[in-house]
C-alpha cells in the first residue's frame, strides 16, 4: 500500500520514515559544511563490496550517491567473490590506515559468512559506522558514547520525534538480533523505557506484544504481528523488508507487521516501503559525521530529532 492510498480516516498516524530521513540529510549536510569551513575537515565514507550480489550493488550506490550529497567523499571498492579473507582483512587494515576515510563499511552479505565476524572485527571502531564492532556494541550496552547500529537509531529517532520523552513507557522488542534487536533494547533502556525483548523461544508472546507503548518488529517474518497483537494507541515500529510472490509472478514488499489491519489499533505506525528503510542510509551518514568529529577531537552536537 502506497502512502498516498492511505484515507485520512484511518484510525492511525502513519510515521513518514522517507519524509524523517530527507530532513536528517539535510541536517547532516548543514553540520558536514560547517565542519568543513571551520576545521578544513571533509568526512570520508569508504564501502567495500564484495561479490557481485545485485541487492548489495543498489545499496552501495544508494549510499554513495548521499554521501556525495551531503557534501562527503566517497570511497569504493570492489572485490571479486573470490577475494581471500587474508586480502579483504588488507583492504580493511588499508582504511584503518587512512585519515581521509572516516568511515568504513563492508556490505554484507559476504560470499562467505563465516568471514564476516573477523571482517568486522577488524575495522577499527572509531571507523565502525554500522556500529557492530564488539567494542562499539560493548560501550552501547553500559550506556557509553559509541557509533551505535544505523537502522536501531534511526527508530529511536522515529519514535522521539513521534512521542517526545519516552521515560516510563513500555517498550516490547520483537527480534534479538546483534544488529538490530539487542541494540535496539539498549538504546531505549537509554531512553528509560521498560524494555521486554521477545523472540522465538519466547512464551506468550502476543501477551506480551499487547501490553507495550511501544512494539518494535524486527524477525524477517512476512506479516508475523497481526492487529490482535497490538495495544490499542501503541506506537508500532515495523523493520522488516520481505518480498513477497504473487500468484501473478509479481512482488511486494511486505514488513513484520500486517500492515492494513494494524492501521486500525495503533496509535502510530511506520509502512513498509517508507518507514524505517529510508533511515537507515541517513544514520549512516550521521554516523559518518560523528566519526569524522570523534577522530579530529571536534566536539559533536547533534539533536536526534528534526
Amino acid at each position: 500500500m502506497e502512502l498516498s492510498e492511505i484515507q485520512d480516516t484511518s484510525a492511525s498516524q502513519i510515521i513518514d520514515g522517507k519524509a524523517f530521513a530527507a530532513r536528517l540529510r539535510h541536517r547532516v549536510a548543514a553540520h558536514v559544511a560547517d565542519l568543513s569551513a571551520t576545521h578544513g575537515i571533509t568526512p570520508g565514507l569508504a564501502v567495500i563490496l564484495v561479490g557481485d550480489n545485485p541487492a548489495s550493488q543498489v545499496y552501495v550506490r544508494n549510499k554513495e550517491k548521499m554521501a556525495v550529497e551531503v557534501g562527503m567523499r566517497s570511497f569504493h571498492d570492489t572485490m571479486p567473490a573470490t577475494t581471500t579473507r587474508e586480502e579483504l582483512l588488507a583492504k580493511v587494515e588499508q582504511l584503518n590506515a587512512d585519515p581521509a576515510v572516516h568511515g568504513i563499511l563492508v556490505q554484507l552479505p559476504l560470499p562467505r559468512a563465516e568471514d564476516e565476524r573477523a571482517v568486522l572485527e577488524t575495522i577499527s571502531p572509531l571507523k565502525d559506522v554500522d556500529g557492530f564492532h564488539p567494542i562499539n556494541a560493548g560501550r552501547l550496552s553500559i550506556g557509553q558514547d559509541a557509533l551505535v547500529p544505523c537502522t536501531p537509531l534511526g527508530c529511536l529517532m522515529l519514535l522521539k520525534d513521534r512521542l517526545g520523552d519516552l521515560s516510563g513507557l513500555h517498550a516490547v522488542v520483537v527480534g534479538r538480533s546483534n544488529i538490530v534487536g539487542k541494540p535496539m533494547a539498549a538504546l531505549l533502556l537509554q531512553e528509560h523505557c521498560t524494555v521486554t525483548v521477545v523472540h522465538s523461544k519466547s512464551r506468550y508472546i502476543k501477551e506480551e506484544t499487547r501490553r507495550a507503548d511501544i512494539l518494535i518488529a524486527a524477525v524477517g517474518r512476512p506479516e508475523l504481528v497481526e492487529a490482535g497483537w497490538i495495544k490499542p494507541g501503541a506506537t508500532v515500529i515495523d523493520v522488516g523488508i520481505n518480498r513477497l510472490s504473487l500468484p501473478d509472478g509479481s512482488t511486494r514488499l511486505v514488513g513484520d507487521v500486517a500492515f492494513t489491519e494494524a492501521l486500525e489499533v495503533a496509535g502510530a505506525i511506520t509502512p513498509v516501503p517508507g518507514g524505517v528503510g529510508p533511515m537507515t542510509i541517513a544514520c549512516l551518514l550521521h554516523n559518518t559525521l560523528k566519526a569524522a568529529c570523534m577522530q579530529h577531537g571536534v566536539p559533536f552536537h547533534f539533536s536526534l530529532t528534526a
